[in-house]
C-alpha cells in the first residue's frame, strides 16, 4: 500500500488580497482527500507593499532587484504572513503535517526570458513551523522548456477522477489570468488563455477605490465597445503563436481605455474576458461540462455572458468541492508529487520538452 501523506497547500494569487490554505492527504496519485480550508486576508498596508514591489521589478534588473532592500523586505514580510496564516489554520488541527506546499506570491514571470520570481523564503517558513517545505515549483518546467504555467492540470486530472467525471471536460479558472485544463479519460490539455479578472479589477480600484466588480453590478450598467474587444482579440492572436502559452498580469494594461466611463469600460472588460475563454472552449465540440473556479466565477454579469456563448454546460466547482481553494489544494498535492520526484507539468500543459517535477524540498 502506497504512504498517504497529509500535506498543507498556501498560495496567494495575482490580486494580492490573501493567502488561501488547505490541508490534503494524498499519495501524489489518485488517491485524494480533502481535510481542512482557511482564508488569511492581507490587510491593505500588505497590499500596497506588494503593488509597489510588483512595479518595482517591472521597472528593475533582475540582478539588481534580488539584492534590493525591498526584494529581501518583501520576502521576508510574505513568509511571516504564511507562517502566521499556517498557525491558524494548524492550531486546532490535531493530525500531523508531513509537508508544506509553499507557492509564495508571484510578482514577475515571463516565460520568454524564462524568468519567474515568486516572492517567499523557504528556509525561513521551515524553521519558523518545523515541517519541510517545498517551494519553487515553476523554475524546473521554464529551464525545461516550458511556460512555467499553469501548473494545477495534473491536480484537475486527480480531481476529476474523485468527483467522477467520466466525459470530456474542462477545467476553467478564472483568476487574474484565464487558464483552462482540457481532460479527456487520461489525455490532458492545458494553457493560459488572457486576462480573467486583472484588467478589469485594475480599473475598478482606479475607479471606485473598490477591488473588485462585486457579483458584475457595475459591468452590468454598461455598454460593451466592440471594436476595443476585437481589437484586442486581434492583436492577441497575433503575438499567440503557441499552443501552450503563460501570462502575466502586467502583460496587460487598461491604458487605452481612458475616456471610458466607469460602467462602459467594465462592461467592456467583462466582456472581453467572455469572449476569450468562450471562444477557448468552443474550439473544444465535444465538451459537455464545464467546471468553474477561481474569483471570476462570482462575476454574474461575466458568467452569463460565457453561458449564452457556450454549448456546454456550467457547473460552479462549488457543486463539488469549495471552489476558492483549488489551487491551495493544488499546491498541496504539487508537493507531495515533488516529494516523490512525479511529474507535475507535461508536454502538453506547459510546453515542457519532457514531463518534469518541480518543487524543490527544503527539509
Amino acid at each position: 500500500m502506497r504512504k498517504i501523506y497529509t500535506a498543507l497547500g498556501m498560495m496567494s494569487g495575482t490580486s494580492f488580497d490573501g493567502i488561501d490554505l488547505s490541508i490534503i492527504e494524498s499519495d501524489g496519485k489518485e488517491h485524494l482527500k480533502l481535510k481542512k480550508d482557511f482564508y488569511f486576508p492581507f490587510d491593505a498596508k500588505t497590499k500596497n507593499f506588494l503593488n509597489k514591489c510588483k512595479k518595482e521589478i517591472n521597472n528593475s534588473n533582475f540582478n539588481q532587484i534580488s539584492k534590493s532592500k525591498l526584494f529581501l523586505d518583501a520576502n521576508r514580510t510574505i513568509t511571516l504572513l504564511h507562517a502566521k496564516a499556517a498557525n491558524s489554520l494548524l492550531l486546532n488541527y490535531k493530525k500531523k503535517i508531513n509537508l508544506i506546499g509553499f507557492h509564495g506570491v508571484t510578482i514577475f514571470h515571463n516565460s520568454n526570458l524564462k524568468k519567474t520570481i515568486q516572492l517567499g523564503n523557504p528556509t525561513l517558513l521551515k524553521e519558523l513551523l518545523k515541517i519541510p517545505v517545498v517551494f519553487n515549483f515553476r523554475e524546473n518546467d521554464l529551464k525545461n522548456g516550458g511556460q512555467g504555467a499553469p501548473l494545477i492540470p495534473i491536480y484537475h486530472r486527480v480531481l476529476s477522477k474523485k468527483i467522477k467525471e467520466k466525459k470530456p471536460t474542462i477545467f476553467l479558472n478564472i483568476g487574474g489570468i484565464s487558464n483552462y485544463t482540457y481532460i479527456n479519460k487520461n489525455k490532458m490539455f492545458a494553457s493560459d488563455i488572457g486576462p480573467g479578472n486583472c484588467l478589469l479589477d485594475q480599473w475598478i480600484a482606479i475607479n471606485t477605490g473598490k477591488p473588485f466588480d462585486k457579483n458584475g453590478r457595475v459591468s452590468s450598467r454598461g455598454s460593451v465597445d466592440h471594436n476595443f474587444v476585437n481589437n484586442f482579440l486581434d492583436r492577441l492572436d497575433f503575438f499567440t503563436k503557441e499552443k501552450n502559452i503563460s501570462y502575466d498580469t502586467s502583460d496587460f494594461n487598461i491604458s487605452e481605455l481612458r475616456g471610458f466611463n466607469i460602467e462602459n469600460g467594465a462592461a467592456t472588460l467583462s466582456y472581453l474576458s467572455a469572449r476569450l475563454i468562450s471562444n477557448k472552449i468552443n474550439e473544444f465540440t465535444e465538451i459537455k461540462n464545464v467546471y468553474f473556479g477561481g474569483g471570476g466565477r462570482k462575476n454574474l454579469f461575466l458568467m452569463r455572458l460565457i453561458k449564452k456563448s457556450i454549448n456546454a454546460t456550467i457547473i460552479k466547482l462549488d457543486k463539488k468541492i469549495n471552489g476558492d481553494f483549488l489551487e491551495s489544494q493544488a499546491f498541496a498535492y504539487l508537493a507531495i508529487r515533488s516529494l516523490l520526484k512525479l511529474p507535475i507539468t507535461f508536454k502538453e500543459t506547459t510546453g515542457v520538452k519532457k514531463a518534469v517535477s518541480g518543487g524543490v524540498v527544503f527539509d
